[in-house]
């Protein structure tokens, strides 16, 4: 059986890692970008980017001050049991919430949406966000910690309900302009990462553009070859707007487009576009089920 102790222990770490260290993959398209860029200052934003990067991975602060929303993706397997049932999870969350903003990890920007007032430990009614799927035979859990950044967040959301006669056409349409409305003036802070959810009812299309952001490497295709054509079109329409590293002139506004996809209604074509900024937090922990956790910047 997972121990609580264990979970918490995890969800810390976890969630103070992607603070602290950039993903290997975020950090290597990263790279790609500074290589391409030619405009000085898209080249200075990535330079100083990388450098305080550097730094935070040295010890000397955070990869970034706004370290936004504490968001946490588990999934366990149908013989998983944890101590004090799965109901624990979001228990061991919160006390590992409130560690980290108490240390520094993360800032206390979470507020009441009306009073403004901020309870000074990232804790309220949704926070910290947990989403909870089951996957497989297995008996450990597999976490996210996604400290998603306010910029990506508040500038980089767009839904749209479409006709089923806009079709492909109008889909890249409306994410180009989605593109262009976030990086502008650098709002999200690109080289973006894009999530685009295609289908389903409205709630499940933002959940997928914001896990299609999120959960997978940077650049990594769909295995429907369509959609993955689809992100290939838009990535490349992407650069060719004109608008680079945090709204300089440039090419890389987008480091890449991810797509998922989800039946839907007969009349409808609902349509989910979710930014993850250039930094790209995120940082991985397995939990084996005699309570020995593994630490990873790497997706599975």
């Amino acid at each position: 059986m997972i121990a609580y102790a264990t979970v918490q222990r995890a969800m810390f770490e976890a969630m103070r890692r992607a603070a602290t260290a950039l993903p290997p993959d975020v950090a290597a398209a990263l790279q790609r970008a500074r290589e391409e860029e030619t405009d000085p200052l898209a080249l200075k934003h990535l330079d100083v980017s990388l450098e305080n990067f550097r730094m935070a991975a040295e010890g000397n602060g955070l990869i970034c001050g706004d370290t936004g929303y504490p968001l946490l993706f588990v999934t366990a397997g149908s013989q998983t049991q944890i101590e004090g049932g799965f109901g624990s999870l979001w228990d061991a969350a919160r006390a590992a919430t409130a560690r980290l903003t108490g240390e520094a990890f993360l800032r206390p920007t979470m507020v009441d949406p009306l009073t403004r007032d901020n309870p000074g430990d990232n804790i309220g009614p949704g926070m910290p966000k947990l989403e909870l799927t089951f996957s497989g035979d297995g008996n450990g859990l597999y976490l996210v910690a996604a400290p998603k950044g306010g910029g990506s967040e508040i500038f980089g959301t767009f839904y749209r309900m479409m006709f089923p006669s806009d079709g492909e056409a109008g889909i890249v349409k409306f994410v180009l302009e989605c593109v262009r409305a976030g990086c502008y003036a650098g709002k999200i802070c690109p080289p973006a990462i894009l999530g685009v959810g295609i289908g389903g009812t409205a709630d499940l299309c933002m959940r997928m553009a914001k896990e299609a952001a999120l959960l997978r490497r940077v650049g990594e295709h769909h295995p429907n070859p369509r959609v993955a054509e689809m992100e290939r079109k838009l990535l490349a329409a992407s650069r060719r707007l004109g608008i680079g590293p945090l709204g300089a002139r440039g090419t890389n506004a987008v480091m890449g487009v991810h797509i998922e996809t989800a039946v839907t209604h007969t009349a409808a074509l609902p349509v989910a576009v979710n930014a993850q900024c250039l930094i790209g937090r995120r940082w991985t922990a397995s939990i084996a089920a005699d309570n020995t956790v593994s630490f990873s910047g790497e997706l599975k």
